[in-house]
């Protein structure tokens, strides 16, 4: 893809203040759905590497949510079974977990369970940060090694300064994003809406043409990606 379309490309991307389809990056762009797919994912790949190696400190906020999955309950009541059984999983559920510096930048992860998000706490965040979590028991193993403070949810939201607001902000962007824009999204492609979902969400005070230079800048300096090499002949 010429130099000129691809700029059009991350223009019209990081102008999705809530992300953008590969449909309609598509008939944008005049091009076939699978060529447009495959560069939107490429761009979002470069935009993730912006925080590859970023180390969260200060006030962190952690937290989860649960994406995709879905059951569609039969058409008759005589057909529908119950959908909390693990029986009746689809297991194409996930978790994202996401760690929000105030202030800062935004890091997320695909998992199978909320806890496993302790991992990646202990990885990204330095020892001097201040972690705020909601009340589920999970999150106890963070007062070992971080000064950790909680808000249960059933009382507030936000008491004496001790809030999940600004993860929550990026979880509202990231569901809007998946509901509203895409509809649907594989497991194996969340980690990446995910990631778009956090440059969009630390860079929204930014205008369109920083957005779009920053991008241009990171897709440019991305090296090769044999994931995505011949993917159009792949997806038959």
């Amino acid at each position: 893809m010429a130099y000129v379309d691809l700029l059009a490309a991350i223009c019209i991307i990081v102008n999705g203040a809530k992300g953008l389809s590969a449909l309609q990056l598509s008939r944008d762009l005049d091009c076939q759905y699978k060529t447009a797919f495959v560069l939107a994912h490429k761009v979002r790949e470069a935009l993730a590497s912006e925080t590859a190696d970023h180390q969260l400190d200060g006030t962190v906020e952690i937290d989860g949510a649960y994406f995709g999955g879905h059951i569609r309950p039969a058409n008759e009541a005589e057909n529908r079974v119950d959908r909390r059984l693990a029986e009746h999983q689809t297991g194409k559920r996930r978790v994202v977990v996401a760690l929000r510096q105030r202030a800062g930048r935004t890091l997320s992860f695909v998992v199978r369970n909320e806890a496993d998000g302790l991992f990646y706490a202990h990885q990204r965040a330095s020892l001097s940060a201040v972690f705020h979590a909601d009340e589920a028991s999970h999150w106890d193993v963070l007062h070992a090694r971080f000064d950790t403070h909680r808000i249960n949810h059933s009382e507030a939201f936000s008491l004496n300064g001790v809030c999940t607001n600004q993860v929550e902000s990026y979880f509202s962007r990231l569901r809007r994003m998946v509901q509203g824009q895409h509809h649907h999204v594989s497991p194996q492609y969340l980690h990446q809406y995910a990631a778009h979902t956090a440059w969009i969400e630390d860079h929204r005070r930014s205008d369109n043409g920083a957005l779009a230079g920053r991008a241009l800048g990171l897709a440019l300096s991305a090296p090769g990606n044999r994931v995505w090499k011949g993917y159009w002949q792949r997806a038959q």
